[in-house]
């Protein structure tokens, strides 16, 4: 048998592990800086009161990704590059200012985290860290450049995998209490703070600028399917595994706080906490969650600016090269880092930023995935449409609620 008949014989589409990839880059904007400083806050105040809102939060956050490659996969098409052709000029304009607001917020989160773990590996002073960070994601977005998408993804992989390494272990060391989780299921809130503290962990594991991507990751990789069947069984997958993953990681970070730094002086901040982590666990647990948080920062600043030029080119067709892009949204994160803003602080309100821009993403995306005209005969059940719809009121409701308690509406 020839060569050229091998080849013809060929599935047309891999198998297998071949078709995962896109829903794990997706999945590093979940394990970001900003989801490490709001969920040890969370475990370091509340305990394991609020593991409901990561739960929750991770289970949004599937459906909603999955959302997003299967329009990718049946039309072809990202999100922006949708809404584009939908939307007038000055609305065009307007989204796309909020949306680079929200990937604005994502950067300073992940420059941020980057910075800090600099600073408690060598000590390093954060501006510097800062800039250390930038330098290298564009190493890491070069990669995409030069050696294309499929190696992009096998980077930003592995890039997670040391991250759950980083993060599993303490938890590995020190086991949570089994009640105390069981107990954390039920959904409650403590106040005002452990409101914010719930909307800040939403927002940074439903990642509006990781919805905007998914899509495009899925039609670079696969262009448009003419008929995406299979293709779509397996992104479901795609999708199952990662956010396993992502959210396994966000849960640790809560168990690990909850279990090792309650009540510690200082431990509701990632320096306080890495410091009682090292005196309640050893230096090797510490050095393992340093080098977790600088992964972190390093990947999921190079996925927040990918995403970033998807939706620039999608809403205005117009492209800043990766690079260029990179570092022009570097200078905020240097900047307030060498004004001295409290680090912690940005990354708790760099996701609450987040969470507000959720909507904005999820009700288009929403939209078009229940559009037959859009989606054809894979547009949504009656049933996911009813639980998309769910979602994006129950994130609404929580940040209406936080303006309220905000602003003393609600005493």
């Amino acid at each position: 048998m020839t060569s050229a008949t091998l080849h013809l014989r060929r599935p047309a589409l891999p198998a297998g592990a071949a078709f995962l990839g896109p829903a794990f880059v997706a999945a590093v904007a979940y394990v970001d800086p900003g989801n490490v400083a709001t969920n040890l806050a969370a475990g370091a105040r509340y305990g394991y009161l609020l593991v409901w809102v990561l739960v929750a939060a991770t289970c949004m956050a599937g459906l909603v990704q999955y959302l997003s490659a299967k329009l990718g996969l049946v039309t072809g098409r990202t999100v922006p590059e949708l809404l584009r052709d939908r939307l007038p000029t000055g609305a065009r304009v307007g989204y796309w200012v909020q949306a680079e607001g929200v990937a604005l917020a994502t950067d300073i989160a992940e420059v941020v985290g980057g910075a800090i773990a600099l600073w408690l590996l060598f000590a390093l002073p954060l501006p510097l860290g800062g800039l250390i960070t930038g330098l290298v994601s564009m190493a890491i977005l070069g990669v995409q450049d030069r050696r294309g998408q499929r190696s992009f993804e096998r980077v930003i992989t592995a890039c997670l995998a040391v991250i759950a390494v980083g993060f599993v272990a303490g938890v590995v060391v020190a086991p949570p209490d089994p009640v105390g989780v069981a107990g954390g299921l039920m959904p409650r809130f403590d106040g005002m703070d452990s409101v914010l503290l719930a909307v800040g962990m939403v927002g940074a594991t439903v990642m509006p600028h990781a919805v905007y991507l998914h899509s495009a990751l899925v039609r670079d990789r696969f262009g448009h399917v003419a008929e995406p069947g299979r293709l779509l069984g397996a992104t479901r997958r795609d999708v199952g595994l990662a956010m396993v993953l992502a959210g396994g990681v966000n849960i640790a970070m809560l168990l690990l706080a909850a279990a090792s730094l309650r009540g510690v002086a200082g431990a509701d901040s990632i320096e306080g906490a890495h410091a009682a982590v090292v005196a309640a666990l050893g230096p090797g647990i510490g050095v393992l969650m340093a080098v977790g948080l600088l992964v972190s920062g390093l990947a999921s600043t190079s996925v927040g600016c990918y995403a970033g030029a998807v939706v620039m080119q999608g809403l205005l067709v117009r492209q800043v090269p990766l690079l260029v892009r990179r570092l022009v949204v570097l200078v905020p994160a240097i900047a307030l880092l060498a004004i001295g803003t409290d680090p912690t602080l940005l990354l708790v309100l760099s996701q609450v930023a987040l969470s507000f821009g959720i909507p904005f993403v999820l009700v288009p995306l929403v939209m078009l995935t229940a559009d037959r005209r859009v989606m054809g005969r894979h547009v949504n059940r009656v049933a996911t449409t009813v639980a998309a719809i769910g979602v994006t009121a129950v994130i609404s409701v929580l940040n209406l609620l936080l303006l309220a308690l905000t602003f003393g509406v609600v005493a």
